[in-house]
């Protein structure tokens, strides 16, 4: 909890620094507040929090994904100087709305019972809904921020009903009494009604089909660094969310929602990709790549192991990485071009070849290619799998297969032609440059090394 009280003084200080030369320092407090948090991340949780473990228990797996989130988070920062070159007059905003969400995420990796989950939910998604629509004068953010917030508004519903038809069952809000009922009462009806509601809403968050409807058009319309942030950070809170939920609290009814999820799955590997393949913008692209993830990543829940936990970090963090890496090259061309289509990538190479490999790099990594951190994780979730569910394990390889077609159209439009459509004179700064090596290295390492991201993050 401490961790989380840093990221929240964190927020408000850089909130109320928009007080003082519209607020451009408060990327730099933001920077500082989440350093300090991921120092604390690595130090025992302070003994004075021991009384609300039965709301926040800071585990050793909620201070790993805290640590991801807030490496991923830091990277994003590092990148809003230019991303937000636009949004002078309101950055100390969004950066502390980015911070707040954090704050929720947080949240959800150390959630004890469902009110702490709802509470957590709401929090990392509010802001969310106000970032999405940053671009007050763009009728597509103005649509992404509606959008999100009514298909938000009914998920919130879902998981509402679910957690009054679980309280109802159970008779408790708490993870391992609710884990009791379940194993005592595995054929109540209102309790599984209850869990597959929950998950339902859950899905939608991370979005996972059939509940993904609302990301390409946000995706689309968010600013790029936002969406970024979305695809990421959201995602890891999302999965880890669910993943402690089903595994703790609804243990005891797995078989009746494990089919379901599969069919969740089957439907997001093979859809996803799909309508990746018809894209012609390069963003919009890169929000089907995110749903396709989100059932590469749902394969942890089949034939699961003392090790998945691991798998599901290592998987979140790569993914992380490469997301960043590819929103890194979007923003810099999106800025320049004002248009994120393929075309707009065109000799991309030529003038900036270190964004340009941090972007091929990074969407090698999606496609599991290997020697990248992306090809190690989707292998370990894939073994996994193979023990419990090979046929979904099938349709994810070859969906993955799939997904190398339109993320090679990008790495094609971006090395392989003659001609460059950038101004020599247009450069990207210092701080992208080496964010881009950070990404670079980091994919190359993990991917050669993965044991590494274990020492790193305190394993």
């Amino acid at each position: 909890m401490s961790v989380l009280i840093i990221v929240f003084l964190t927020a408000v200080v850089a909130l109320f620094s928009g007080v003082f030369e519209h607020g451009k320092f408060a990327r730099y407090i933001g920077i500082l507040g989440l350093i300090i948090a991921l120092w604390v991340s690595f130090m025992p949780e302070c003994a004075f929090f021991e009384q609300y473990r039965h709301m926040y228990d800071y585990t050793a797996n909620t201070a790993l994904f805290t640590k991801i989130s807030i490496v991923t988070t830091l990277l994003l920062f590092f990148l809003g100087g230019f991303a937000f070159s636009n949004h002078r007059s309101h950055q100390s905003e969004l950066y502390a709305l980015m911070l707040f969400a954090l704050c929720g995420g947080i949240i959800l990796f150390g959630f004890q019972n469902l009110v702490t989950l709802f509470l957590g939910v709401e929090i990392l998604s509010i802001p969310l809904y106000v970032m999405a629509g940053a671009n007050k004068t763009d009728l597509r953010s103005n649509e992404a921020s509606i959008k999100y917030f009514l298909m938000g508004a009914f998920a919130t519903g879902f998981l509402l009903f679910g957690i009054a038809f679980i309280y109802g069952s159970a008779g408790s809000f708490d993870l391992y009494k609710i884990h009791d009922f379940g194993l005592a009462n595995s054929t109540d009806v209102m309790f599984i009604l209850g869990v597959l509601l929950i998950l339902c809403a859950l899905a939608f968050k991370v979005a996972l089909a059939p509940f993904h409807m609302w990301s390409p058009d946000v995706y689309a319309g968010s600013p790029s660094l936002i969406t970024a942030f979305m695809a990421s950070v959201v995602k890891i809170s999302g999965f880890f969310a669910l993943f402690r939920l089903m595994t703790i609290g609804f243990t005891g009814v797995t078989h009746e929602w494990i089919n379901v999820l599969g069919v969740f799955l089957i439907i997001t590997l093979l859809l996803a990709n799909v309508m990746g393949l018809a894209q012609t913008n390069a963003k919009r692209m890169l929000a089907y790549s995110s749903v396709s993830h989100a059932g590469y990543i749902g394969l942890v829940f089949f034939g699961m192991t003392s090790l998945s936990t691991y798998n599901l970090a290592f998987y979140l963090f790569a993914y992380s990485l490469s997301t960043v890496g590819v929103f890194m090259c979007l923003i810099w061309v999106e800025k320049l071009k004002r248009e994120t289509s393929f075309g707009a990538f065109k000799g991309l190479a030529k003038t900036e070849p270190l964004l340009a490999t941090a972007a091929a790099i990074s969407m090698l990594s999606m496609a599991g290619v290997p020697l990248t951190a992306g090809f190690m994780g989707k292998f370990a979730l894939f073994s996994q799998a193979m023990n419990g569910a090979a046929f979904l394990v099938v349709i994810a390889v070859l969906g993955s297969a799939l997904s190398i077609a339109y993320y090679l159209r990008l790495i094609i439009a971006m090395f392989f032609f003659k001609e460059s459509t950038f101004k020599s004179s247009e450069k990207v700064t210092l701080t992208y440059n080496i964010v881009a090596v950070f990404v670079i290295a980091s994919i190359i390492i993990l991917g050669v090394f993965p044991d590494l991201f274990a020492r790193q993050f305190g394993l």
